[in-house]
């Protein structure tokens, strides 16, 4: 099996373009291929769906312990011919920036898996080896195997080709600095390939620069040496401690928000509310009527609804329809954006004003800033959706902020001091500005899942 790993120095070198083209070189191979993104970001997993057109999963050592990331790996490993990993920030950087816990390498370091080190090459010729002979030295695992230069000319890459290789790593090539080959960005980070009209011709553009300027059989060749079936598995995915079978046995539904508005979602989410005996559908807030009628839990993820607005408002019988089942009792979880939707109305970057559903008797407001950024751990006041002395990890990233109160639960940031009240919660709902992953405490989607099965079988 192929493992790729796909890092750089600092964000903005290039990683995700590469990582699309290699992506789109090994489907046209007739590769079986699998995608990861390390860390909490959403938007790649995206583009990497859209070139697969199969779910990208994220992994993350500040999330889940080694052995537990390593059986994520592990599971979605298996069946394929290849793996391709994209790396967060700078390879070294972690949670905090300085920690490893969170940090690309040491991802890299828990599958075993092959870096290849983008290099931004723009404005630079001989300076660029000594910044390459540094991350090597700094790898004390021999990880790094080789590099790939962006935005390079070339005949800057034939001058530093030599040179590369005196460092005892393979130059596998170069990408132009081609302005068609440019995945524009926003606040939150790369525009979301919905949006993009151009999207294939892009996808297009990298796969012929990629394979024109790229070794891409020396590639394959240097990084095929590995078998998933090596990676020792501390039985997490199979074992029934923390993923203890459900103790209300009837089958429940939980209804998901999913459409332009909100896609910002982990898959691995999803696929522990299935283990513990969900069925997942999809629902879109902008385009339906209503929610689905079989719904038994309501599940608002992240995205963009700042963006959708108008349509968001003007679909009234949406919004009456969720307002209603929450009402009724039915267990919601909102995160992020999800959480600006369920509110009285949210304002825009321009002052405007949109009403949206009106379960939380607040407003949400833009304030030109990221008010909060960076990963949490966060625990309960009074235990209702985790245990009595347990936390679940998650991530924030908001432009926007509420007037509502905030306080049934308590972040704290890690390897530091700092705490703040945040949350909604009720017997029925977990409402809030963070977005959580679910594999950092399974009780978490157990009960949710429970609650669902609980109000199913209430109605009845």
């Amino acid at each position: 099996m192929n493992r790729i790993f796909i890092a750089a120095p600092k964000s903005g070198s290039g990683k995700t373009s590469i990582t699309i083209a290699l992506l789109e070189t090994l489907k046209r191979r007739g590769v079986k291929c699998v995608s990861f993104k390390c860390g909490p970001d959403y938007i790649d997993p995206l583009f990497h769906q859209k070139v697969l057109g199969i779910p990208s999963y994220n992994l993350d050592t500040f999330f889940t312990s080694a052995d537990v990331t390593k059986d994520l790996y592990l599971d979605h490993c298996r069946g394929f011919d290849a793996a391709v990993t994209e790396g967060v920030m700078g390879l070294f950087d972690g949670a905090g920036g300085m920690e490893k816990e969170g940090s690309s390498y040491d991802l890299a370091s828990v599958t075993g898996d092959n870096i290849i080190l983008v290099i931004d090459a723009k404005g630079a010729c001989r300076s660029l080896i000594p910044l390459i002979s540094g991350f090597i030295s700094y790898d004390h695992k021999k990880l790094i195997k080789g590099v790939i230069l962006n935005r390079c000319s070339k005949g800057v890459y034939e001058k530093l080709e030599p040179e590369i290789k005196k460092l005892g790593i393979r130059p596998f090539g170069f990408l132009r600095d081609n302005k068609d080959l440019i995945l524009p960005s926003r606040h939150l980070g790369l525009t979301l390939p919905s949006e993009l009209d151009n999207i294939r011709t892009v996808i297009d553009s990298l796969h012929e620069e990629f394979n024109e300027n790229v070794k891409v059989d020396e590639l394959l060749e240097l990084t095929k040496d590995f078998l998933v079936e090596k990676i020792s598995s501390s039985g997490y995915l199979n074992n029934k401690n923390p993923l203890e079978d459900s103790a209300i046995d009837i089958p429940c539904t939980i209804a998901v928000a999913r459409d332009d508005a909100f896609c910002f979602l982990y898959e691995d989410n999803l696929n522990l509310l299935k283990r513990f005996g969900a069925k997942i559908i999809f629902f879109s807030p902008i385009s339906d009527e209503k929610i689905p009628g079989d719904a038994d839990a309501l599940y608002f993820p992240g995205g963009y609804p700042e963006l959708f607005l108008e349509k968001l408002s003007i679909n009234t019988s949406m919004k009456l329809s969720i307002k209603k089942a929450y009402g009724d009792g039915i267990p919601v979880f909102a995160e992020c954006g999800g959480f600006m939707y369920l509110h009285d109305a949210i304002t825009d970057a321009d002052g405007r004003r949109f009403k949206t559903v009106g379960i939380v008797n607040s407003e949400c407001e833009y304030t030109g800033r990221s008010v909060r950024f960076g990963y949490i751990s966060i625990c309960e006041k009074k235990p209702l959706f985790l245990r009595e002395g347990e936390i679940i990890k998650g991530h924030e990233f908001h432009y926007w902020d509420t007037k509502s109160v905030n306080d049934s639960c308590i972040a704290s940031k890690p390897f530091t001091d700092n705490k703040y009240d945040c949350v909604i919660v009720n017997d029925h709902s977990w409402m809030g500005f963070p977005h959580l992953y679910f594999p950092s405490n399974p009780h978490f989607a157990k009960k949710f899942v429970e609650m669902a099965k609980s109000f199913r079988s209430a109605k009845k």
